[in-house]
């Protein structure tokens, strides 16, 4: 015991960067977890709502280690990387990503997503998130291809990218799914509070210019303003193509360069981000209808909804001979075809936890059949467990997030309680998730601090509160 001890509070202070002494034991469970959540005075916010949460789950969660690390991982957002302030009256919020001291508009809107229905039970929970969306507002009248921002005008260390960079840009890689996460935030948050004063002249002119730049990436005309260079070793941090990526064809699909693991996509027409697409135009489009009264820009949003739809149905389906018609991950319009998945949100896996399908829909039940075995060259099988990686961490580099992402659609308690058991066994003993571990050692993982997949951690185990609450009330 006391060897195991030791070794949870070294390696998981090292994991969220707290310096020694800063520690306490938590007692109550047979190991005594030590509490490696940052004190209470340096947290960069609070809500009453969510430590309320906290309390509550820890009664629920009788398994000790899943009940610690759902304590250290759901609040990780606002304990490490919420910076909240007014500005003119108003709220802004910037939410770094974690040991990268920039704010993706995905990993931002994904990282507060947790805390939504808690909102109606706190305020100040609820200004902050407000505060999100008016700085997404922002950042999208910055740039809508960027997928990174400064909270202020500085230097990248991509500044030199072939590419239109502007000082308050980390990066600028067109992805798709960045705006869709802009759009999912807004829209839910207005379904939650009721609220629109998020929702201005400058929201108004944010969503004109995503409606704008998914259009220019459909490429019906020309290949679009959007290019993109980087000089580097690794093929899949910058594109081909005289910096516009492989060829397509157009058939309605928008083209994105980068994938949500800021890959450069093979095929530029990433379906789960057109999937995502659909959705998030069609929620774009009650905002306008019921908020701005915006008709005629919501039917330009409901025709491009259509359109993708459409074409997805077309040409996003592909004939497996050993699993029947599966969803490609991505396409080029010719006829070409890449067949694999990726852990990163959207993948073909989480679709029907963004609402783009259900988790019956049959070509997708035959897709997480192939994703999930030794046909997808992404998923790996070793001595510390099996799950989706990705190409952004190479070979044999498993991703919690891709474990979560298939316990969160999964329907079979069983197929659950082993994603679980995973996530219990390979977080090193640090009480956080990270960003991939090595398939047959974790103490070989990635990314220490990674503030999205340890609440979409805590997502799951609230999910499975409501749900399945009864694989909360075994030990693992």
């Amino acid at each position: 015991m006391i060897e195991r001890r030791t070794f949870l509070k070294t390696s998981a202070l090292a994991a969220a960067g707290i310096a020694a002494g800063n520690w306490s034991f938590a007692k109550g469970s047979p190991d005594d977890f030590p509490t490696v959540r940052i004190a209470a005075d340096q947290r960069s916010f609070k809500s009453t709502a969510v430590e309320a949460t906290i309390t509550r789950m820890k009664k629920v969660i009788k398994d000790p280690e899943l009940a610690w690390m759902f304590e250290n991982c759901f609040p990780n957002t606002l304990d490490t990387t919420v910076h909240f302030k007014p500005i003119d009256g108003r709220p802004d919020t910037f939410v770094i990503t974690g040991d990268i001291d920039a704010m993706w508009l995905r990993d931002s809107s994904a990282q507060v997503w947790p805390y939504l229905p808690l909102m109606k039970d706190d305020p100040q929970l609820q200004e902050m998130v407000a505060g999100l969306i008016n700085r997404q507002t922002k950042c999208i009248l910055i740039d809508p291809y960027a997928n990174a921002f400064y909270d202020q005008p500085k230097e990248s260390e991509w500044t030199s990218d072939r590419t239109a960079m502007k000082p308050m840009l980390h990066e600028r890689k067109w992805e798709l799914d960045s705006l869709c996460y802009s759009i999912r935030l807004s829209y839910n948050y207005w379904k939650t509070t009721g609220d629109i004063k998020p929702f201005d002249a400058d929201w108004l002119k944010a969503v004109q210019l995503i409606l704008q730049t998914c259009k220019e990436q459909q490429r019906k005309e020309n290949r679009g303003p959007y290019t993109f260079g980087r000089s580097t070793a690794w093929s899949t941090d910058t594109v081909p193509g005289n910096g516009y990526g492989n060829p397509i064809k157009p058939v309605g699909l928008i083209a994105s360069t980068f994938r949500p693991s800021d890959d450069a996509a093979v095929y530029p027409f990433f379906i789960p981000s057109n999937f995502f697409a659909v959705v998030s135009f069609r929620e774009v489009a009650e905002l306008l209808e019921k908020i701005a009264k915006e008709t005629k820009l919501a039917n330009e949003f409901k025709a491009l909804a259509t359109e993708v739809e459409n074409a997805l149905k077309k040409y996003a389906v592909y004939p497996h001979p050993q699993f029947g018609k599966i969803y490609a991950f991505e396409v080029d319009g010719f006829g070409n075809y890449l067949l694999m998945d990726d852990a990163g949100i959207p993948g073909l896996i989480s679709m029907p936890y963004l609402n783009a399908m259900s988790v019956k829909d049959p070509i997708y039940v035959n897709t997480r059949k192939f994703v999930l075995s030794d046909s997808n060259p992404y998923y790996f099988k070793g001595k510390a467990g099996e799950g989706l990686g990705s190409p952004h961490t190479l070979i044999d580099q498993i991703w919690p997030m891709g474990i979560i992402a298939r316990a969160i659609t999964s329907t079979d308690d069983k197929e659950i309680e082993a994603q679980l058991k995973m996530l219990k066994n390979t977080h090193n003993h640090t009480g956080f998730m990270h960003e991939s571990f090595d398939k047959n050692d974790q103490s070989k993982f990635t990314r220490k601090w990674f503030a999205w997949v340890n609440t979409l951690f805590g997502e799951l185990i609230l999910k499975l509160e409501k749900e399945r609450p009864h694989l909360l009330a075994k030990v693992y």
